[in-house]
Parts: C-alpha cells; structure tokens; sequence
C-alpha cells in the first residue's frame, strides 16, 4: 500500500512501470530532475571510490562531479570512452562506476556500449552507467548491450512537450533496485505525482516524436553539410560520422541533435547566431 507519496503513490509507479517496459528493463525509478537522478546514482559509492566519466559529458554532469561529488571525497577521472582501451587503462581497484553518454552532449560522439560492458564486467562490483537522454527508449536500449544502469534526463525527449523537468533510471539487478529504492526514498529528490502523470502522457507521442525528430535532424544535417560556409557536420545519421558504422549497429534511429562548425573564427559565428531567428 500507499502511506507517504514521497516513498510512493500510484501515479509515479505507473510512469515508472511504463519506462522500464520502454527500456526492457525489470525496474525504473523515477525523480525530480536529471542531475537528481545522477546524485542518487552517485550516493551508490562512498568516499575514496573512483568514477570514471566520458571526457565530453552534459555540462551540468561535469559540474556536479568536478564541484560538488569531488568535495565530497569521490575521485573522478575524465576518459575519451570512444577508445576502449583508454578506458581499460584507466580501472584501478578504486575503480566503482563507469558514466558514459552516447551520443555525448555536444560533439555528439558515440560510444560502443557493450565493448564498455565487457571491460567494465572485467572487474568485480564496478557499475557501467548509461545516459541515454538524448536517444531516448525509443532509438537505444543500453541495458540489452550491457549497461548495469540506464539513465535520463526525461525533461528532453522521453516527455517531450517541454512542461516537465524529471530523471529517469531503468536497471535489472534486483539489488541494485533495492539500493537505489533506498535513496529514492531517503534522499527525497522525488517528482510530484502531476509532473508523473504528465510525463506519462509525453510517453504516448514517443515514437511519432521521435521519428520525426530523425527524419528533421537528418535533412538540416545534410543541408549544412552541402553548404560552403559549413566547416563540418557532426550528426551521429550521417555517413560522414566518424562511429557510423557503430550507430547502426547500436541503435535504430537518431535523435535531432546537429553540432557544426562553421568556417571562419568567432565573429563569424556570433554573426551567424545574431542572425537566427527561431
């Protein structure tokens, strides 16, 4: 039963139900935000532990490991996660979590999750966490290819109508659930039942939003990679994307996410970013 909303009410555990089925995964929890989701994934470890982390990570994931997880005596070390065996060289026996995300928040690398899968289960009782927020449930499934955890920000695409601001972790372990059900509850950085039942609507527009957010991505990416003032184009769809290749064999589609990178110095981009209209 129900008996305090903060550790539980029908509206979260029927979003949360709905994202692990997404996921293919035994268990979700849900919270208030996607940082607060990372802080609960990191309270997992205690003092002296290390987290390797992506070298081109979400900036407000680098900002909570450099400013506030290393003041509190975690050590965090920044590895390229796109050469595997940087990542192998960098596991020392201190080694507890690995954070990788793909495609990464902004140059849009990708990373091979279940070559990380295989290192990092190499050793004993260290974690591989997966942020998917910019695939989303729909295009990659890090838990099929390894991940011990899957995780969100589901302000972005998994609600999608930009009037919610929540996390999202899926896992299978059924301990690794227990632990992290503790903190959701102890730590209390929790979503209300209405952002839940929102989210759960965004949920329903999922596939249309997301293949359509492809079919656009794809045709801006191609455009401004024809375009002679265009130095390059990162988008993870196109043939000219260095981990392609790997994209088609990890997922079954992109999100709208285009980096570039257009010709001249600074003042030619500020002159182009003035000039856009939204």
């Amino acid at each position: 039963g129900y008996e305090y909303s903060r550790s539980g009410n029908p509206t979260r555990d029927c979003l949360e139900k709905a994202v692990a089925a997404l996921d293919g995964a035994k268990y979700c929890l849900a919270y208030a935000s996607g940082l607060a989701a990372t802080l609960n994934i990191t309270h997992l470890l205690k003092a002296g532990d290390t987290i390797i982390c992506m070298d081109d990570v979400y900036g407000g994931t680098n900002r909570y490991f450099r400013k506030v997880a290393m003041k509190m005596g975690l050590n965090v070390v920044f590895v390229d996660c796109t050469e595997i065996e940087c990542l192998e060289a960098a596991i020392t026996p201190e080694t507890k979590l690995v954070w990788v995300e793909t495609p990464t928040n902004p140059t849009l690398k990708v990373i091979d999750i279940q070559a990380c899968a295989d290192v990092v289960h190499k050793h004993k009782d260290v974690l591989l966490v997966v942020d998917n927020t910019f695939m989303s449930a729909y295009f990659q499934r890090p838990l099929s290819l390894g991940a011990d955890i899957c995780t969100y920000s589901a302000t972005k695409y998994m609600n999608g109508h930009s009037d919610v601001v929540m996390g999202l972790v899926s896992v299978n372990c059924d301990d690794l659930y227990q632990r992290l059900k503790f903190l959701q509850n102890s730590l209390g950085a929790v979503p209300s039942p209405f952002d839940c039942y929102l989210c759960n609507r965004g949920l329903k527009t999922l596939k249309i939003r997301m293949k359509q957010h492809f079919r656009n991505g794809l045709a801006v990416a191609r455009f401004l990679e024809s375009d002679s003032r265009v130095e390059k184009v990162i988008f993870p769809g196109l043939p000219s994307h260095p981990q392609h290749e790997l994209v088609k064999r990890q997922c079954t589609g992109c999100p709208g996410m285009v980096t570039f990178y257009i010709k001249g110095n600074v003042e030619h981009a500020a002159t182009f970013l003035k000039n856009l209209k939204v």
